[in-house]
């Protein structure tokens, strides 16, 4: 999951908050300011455990956690605590196929269907000339998120369905034109690994990246975890309300963001990463080569907001699973991790030999912001600002931008009692296969196949168009139904949109394309 960017009519304020003088001198932050920087941020953004890691030129300068595991529950967060560390599990994947390069398994330009003949695109020309490197980069033409609806609640689709789907996932821009991130493409990337190494993605990247590492306390899933009792738990803000969250296991796609580790594991990592893959003992992980070729811009994108004036920071792109940028005048590499109720951070500035790592327990994007980037100010030799309130005040900027875009509905004039029968039925979709209306005890229900996570009551707005309310109140992700009638007046099928802007770009309900389903047709594509 990715934060959207900061847009608003008080973007004047935040660039003079930007702007007001420094807080001190620039030199590396030390304990005392980094417990004070953390506990700050700790309550402005109502995180109930950190953990807060340094690597300095090859070693672990600091590490500590502060918090808890769990709201309501003493165990404390510490340097040994697991995390589900999300999207930061793509660049494990680039990675693994750095290693299959590097022996001459493989090449980044290689197209994906001479290894996975079943590939297809929506486009024939696409599918003919997608290659590794498109796998990895953001740039297939498909929208944001695309098909995540496969997974974002628990599914039992197989890797094969997801796979399979891509083909009727129609493009939204032209291949290769534009930024759009994706999970289910490093999925195929992760397949790629497993048709050229002979087993799992899994198995390769435990034996190839995490053993090499000394990495035994991460693992590629969570039920490959050797130590669950040291484990934080997903919180986030419901109803006004800070809670505990269901974990949301992703095996299905793993590739894209699986991965759990702590910032002892991680560190190992990081440390290997700021290397250029040459590891401590002299032996090597990936080449230099490969190492630049991660590191080099594939996607352009385009630093957004006021806050990127701050740090100075004029280019920016996506490259082989990490993201890229100049940050006060020095190469800055970076990743956002994030599954619900919980979000990570990993950020290196690789000219100084420092590398951040901040893993959260809470949903909350603005505090891995704060902390990141108040360390790597300091280290990259400039005047300090306070990060916790120039995120404070981009974070109320994006509610009351979302609030104004979002005003409840005023249409109350719901379908009559005697019309509900007419939308009652099973309905299917090319990629997500079928969803039932149902009567419920307060009127239509929606269920989604595939899952128990997506069912909730159609609220009628006016003739053809509910809000479906899911009954799991912490997805955030009530949406549009409007139904389509054919000319006979018989209704055909339903579309979907999400209610509100701040809804996660995973539940992409846009793509979706219901149609009354009819005998086989109501099977799901496999």
């Amino acid at each position: 999951m990715m934060k959207r960017s900061l847009f608003g009519p008080r973007v004047a304020a935040l660039l003079a908050l930007a702007s007001a003088p420094a807080l001190a001198a620039a030199a590396p932050l030390g304990g005392v300011e980094i417990d004070r920087l953390v506990t700050r941020t700790m309550a402005e953004f109502s995180v109930p455990g950190i953990a807060v890691g340094i690597v300095k030129d090859g070693k672990l300068a600091y590490a500590k956690g502060y918090g808890v595991r769990e709201l309501g529950r003493p165990e404390p967060v510490d340097p040994d605590t697991s995390f589900a560390i999300g999207s930061i599990s793509k660049s494990f994947i680039t990675t693994a196929l750095s290693i299959l390069v590097d022996e001459g398994k493989l090449r980044w330009d290689d197209r994906v269907i001479d290894y996975l003949p079943d590939f297809r695109m929506w486009d024939p020309y696409v599918t003919r000339e997608f290659t590794i490197r498109d796998l990895l980069t953001h740039r297939s033409g498909l929208g944001v998120g695309a098909g995540d609806l496969q997974f974002v609640t628990p599914t039992d689709f197989t890797r094969h369905d997801l796979v399979r789907s891509l083909r009727f996932l129609k493009p939204v821009t032209g291949f290769r034109a534009q930024f759009a991130y994706d999970n289910l493409l490093y999925v195929v990337a992760g397949e790629v690994i497993a048709t050229v190494s002979g087993g799992s993605w899994e198995d390769f990247v435990t034996a190839r990246v995490l053993q090499p590492l000394g990495m035994n306390t991460c693992a590629v899933a969570s039920d490959r975890l050797q130590e669950t009792a040291n484990r934080a738990a997903p919180h986030k803000v419901v109803d006004g309300k800070l809670g505990r969250v269901a974990r949301l296991e992703i095996p299905l796609v793993g590739a894209a963001g699986g991965i759990q580790c702590n910032l002892t594991g991680m560190a190992r990592y990081v440390a290997a990463q700021l290397a250029h893959g040459k590891l401590a003992d002299g032996s090597t992980l990936f080449s230099a080569a490969q190492a630049e070729e991660m590191w080099s811009a594939q996607t352009p994108l385009r630093p957004r907001g006021p806050l990127a004036a701050v740090t100075r920071t004029h280019f920016a792109a996506y490259g082989l699973g990490w993201g890229l940028d100049d940050f006060l005048s020095y190469e800055h590499v970076s990743h956002n991790g994030g599954l619900p109720g919980m979000v990570t951070h990993v950020g290196m500035l690789p000219e100084l030999g420092v590398g951040v790592i901040v893993l959260t327990n809470q949903q909350e994007g603005s505090a891995l912001a704060a902390i990141a980037t108040q360390i790597l100010e300091a280290y990259a030799g400039a005047p300090r600002h306070d990060w916790v309130a120039l995120m404070a005040a981009a974070h109320a900027e994006r509610e009351r931008a979302v609030h104004a875009a979002d005003p409840p509905p005023v249409r109350t004039a719901g379908a009559a009692p005697q019309d509900l029968e007419a939308f009652v039925g099973v309905y299917a979709d090319p990629w997500r296969g079928p969803a039932t209306i149902s009567h419920g005890e307060r009127g239509l229900r929606l269920a989604f196949s595939h899952t128990q996570g997506l069912s909730g009551e159609l609220a009628p707005l006016e003739p053809g168009l509910f809000i479906v309310r899911w009954d799991d109140r912490s997805l955030d992700a009530d949406a549009y139904v409007r139904f389509t009638r054919d000319y006979t007046g018989t209704v055909g099928g339903f579309t979907m949109q999400a209610v509100s802007a701040s809804t996660d770009f995973s539940f992409d309900f846009q793509d979706l394309e219901f149609r009354r389903a009819l005998g086989d047709d109501a099977r799901s594509p496999r």
